[in-house]
């Protein structure tokens, strides 16, 4: 394996793999975990003549990674290799793609969608396969895709079914799964393995070799004293608590504390409860304490001028749609308080503390005349781009030499990055023209990110999963892993705790591992049944949840303004994803605003945002946008988040079609042709 470049850790734990078992690679970030399966796709090709490799990633971006990076460089002169996501027209023609290639390196997603698609060029049976490579394998449960994947593999599989691929999963870490018990660790454990049909294997022999090769950073906590006043967010709460006196709630609702994610949870239901209660006075005072609560959340982690004008702008868009006393009184109270809170804000004596422990961390690492390279990991996309802007005009980091940028997720709308602004932003990174990184947790799994000599953690609350991948991303010699938080924060307490299920998660393993071969495959056999059973019993619950009402007694009203401006027999999907009123009279319920950012698809493209305009007054709540579908058709699409349904048991929410209570059918292009255009066809 010399020729291969392995280490001999790497060798240790291939070797059930190249005898064709199904196995687990577990290796800590910065371990040459996809190094090993291009070796172990490599000598499958080599020794199994007609075989076929599928490796599945959970992230677009990593598709091109993969390719380019790994298995290119190695099998790209012997064997032909294609590249495959939501961003290719190969997509299209998955089928025929994966009929032609030996290796395929794609989305999950892709390889779900082709399994359920029996179109003729599209389709692919698991059977076409003779080895699956599973990137970050962890994430093979519950309803994510993988698991989707997996549960028609072990469905075939329990039905006797010979013709399946070799399964190779890789992953930094299982976790725990939320166990925190050594007995509910193993049980985690365990269920991963069943999921992927596989043992789970480590470095034992080699393992010194392997932590010299992944050294661990220095881990320390930069804490910083809770902020002795803050008057800006003192005012905030008693804003709050106004709007509390307002709607007169009662002893029955009780309040938690305002600023927390706890307290989030509370306005959510309220907000809820006064849509399903016909409450527009509740449901809409409860947006706007949303509003609130965010701006407290963002002002005790970045500055209070980040706070003021998450407000502002919300503000701004609501000063002409005022409907009725309610949002005059919401809009009167913050126009009221506006110079207040601008004056609080600008006013640097109860500035966050954090950002000066936050400068001072930096400054050690990159103020020293040496090259620095680091990640400064956020919760939220709103919190990095706060801090970039903290970052860029602050004057001792910029004399300190730093060149920052933001890397988010990818996605449409106006805190997204796109796929090719995600992969500049790295490469600019490795070449050294950026040293510090602002990110979300995308950076944490699975990117290509050169060494860094500092992670930070900066209000965040993660799992232990997270927590490792973050702490690989340190993999320079003398790097610094630092925590900065508020003294005793939760987020400390988080990171301890992480600590121990990162240890419990290796004892966990280890206790699998050294289970007996028969003992192991009667466990994996019972909870592989018990998937099975439970898959097809959630799935019948499905269909009988679908088609609880008839969708013509359905209808469906404005979230803001409770105005009925649909059925559910008005609305139909197309390609299983986009759901559109069909109905030409619904049109005079919508009014049209700016275009999204979005890209054009095979058969249609996006039109314009719709918003309200159906109760005449100014309501003016978002519904969607058109879709132009095969250049004829202009349809709205609408997300059912955005609407209530009053239904023969009374008035019900969904935040997704996928769980309304009736049967929204297929889109038929010849019968609304048919219908809109009636003279083309005499």
């Amino acid at each position: 394996m010399a020729d291969f470049g392995l280490y001999e850790y790497q060798e240790e734990v291939v070797q059930r793999a190249l005898r064709g078992e199904n196995v687990i690679i577990w290796l800590p970030t910065g371990g040459g975990k996809t190094r090993a399966a291009v070796y172990v796709a490599k000598k499958h090709l080599e020794n199994n003549p007609g075989a076929k490799v599928a490796v599945l990633v959970n992230k677009v971006h990593l598709v091109d990674q993969l390719y380019n990076n790994e298995f290119k460089p190695f099998l790209g002169l012997d064997y032909s290799l294609v590249s495959i996501s939501g961003d290719c027209d190969q997509k299209e023609f998955f089928g025929c793609n994966v009929k032609n290639s030996d290796l395929v390196i794609c989305t999950a997603q892709i390889l779900e969608n082709a399994l359920t698609n029996q179109e003729e060029g599209k389709h692919v049976e698991l059977s076409q396969f003779t080895l699956l490579i599973i990137d970050e394998c962890h994430h093979t449960h519950k309803e994510g895709v993988y698991n989707k994947i997996m549960g028609r593999y072990v469905a075939q599989k329990l039905k006797g079914e010979r013709r399946l691929p070799q399964i190779l999963g890789l992953t930094a870490s299982p976790g725990t799964g939320g166990a925190k018990s050594i007995k509910g660790a193993v049980e985690h454990v365990l269920q991963i393995c069943a999921n992927l049909d596989s043992v789970i294997v480590s470095s034992k022999v080699y393992a010194p070799e392997l932590k010299k090769k992944v050294p661990r950073p220095r881990k320390r906590f930069d804490i910083v004293d809770k902020r002795p006043q803050d008057p800006f967010g003192d005012h905030l709460k008693f804003m709050m608590q106004f709007i509390h006196d307002f709607m007169a709630l009662g002893p029955d609702f009780p309040v938690r504390e305002f600023g927390t994610q706890e307290y989030e949870a509370d306005v959510v239901i309220l907000e809820k409860k006064g849509v399903t209660d016909r409450n527009r006075l509740l449901a809409q005072c409860a947006l706007h304490l949303r509003q609130y609560n965010d701006a407290l959340l963002i002002n005790d982690t970045v500055r209070m001028v980040d706070a003021f004008r998450v407000l502002e702008s919300y503000y701004s868009t609501k000063s002409s749609i005022a409907m009725d006393g309610t949002d005059f009184f919401l809009l009167g109270l913050y126009q009221e308080n506006e110079v207040e809170l601008r004056k609080l804000s600008g006013d640097a004596r109860f500035e966050n503390p954090k950002m000066g422990k936050l400068q001072n961390t930096l400054l050690e690492q990159f103020d020293q005349g040496k090259p620095s390279r680091g990640i400064l990991f956020s919760k939220t996309r709103k919190s990095t781009h706060c801090l970039y802007d903290w970052v860029s005009n602050n004057p001792a980091l910029q004399r300190a030499g730093i060149r920052a940028a933001i890397l988010t997720g990818a996605g449409n709308g106006i805190n997204y990055m796109t796929q090719n602004e995600q992969k500049e932003t790295i490469r600019t990174f490795r070449r050294g023209s950026l040293n510090l990184l602002i990110s979300t947790s995308v950076a944490e799994e699975g990117l290509d990110i050169p060494e860094c000599n500092l992670v930070v953690r900066y209000g965040l609350l993660t799992n232990e999963i997270a927590q490792q991948q973050a702490s690989g991303r340190a993999r320079a010699s003398d790097s610094v892993y630092s925590v900065v938080a508020q003294a005793g924060g939760r987020e400390v307490r988080r990171e301890l705790l992480n600590e121990c299920l990162e240890d419990l998660t290796g004892r966990a393993i280890g206790e699998v591992q050294r289970m007996e071969h028969r003992e192991f495959q009667m466990k994996i056999t019972d909870l592989q049944t018990e998937a099975l059973l439970t898959r097809q019993l959630a799935e019948q619950l499905k269909i009988k949840k679908r088609s609880r009402f008839s969708a013509a007694t359905v209808q469906l009203s404005c979230r803001g303004c409770f105005v009925p401006v649909a059925f559910g027999n008005d609305i139909k999907v197309i390609e299983n994803a986009h759901h559109v009123n069909i109905n030409p009279d619904f049109e005079k319920y919508y009014k049209t605003g700016g275009q999204p950012a979005l890209k054009t698809f095979e058969d249609w493209e996006p039109g314009r945002v719709i918003s309200c305009a159906a109760c005449g007054r100014s309501c003016n709540a978002q519904w969607g946008m058109e879709m132009v579908y095969k250049e004829i058709a202009l349809l709205p699409i609408l997300a059912i988040e955005n609407f209530a349904m009053e239904t023969p048991e009374g008035r019900k929410l969904a935040k997704k079609w996928k769980n309304v209570e009736f049967t929204v059918e297929e889109f038929n292009f010849s019968t609304y042709c048919h219908s809109k255009f009636p003279n083309m066809f005499d």
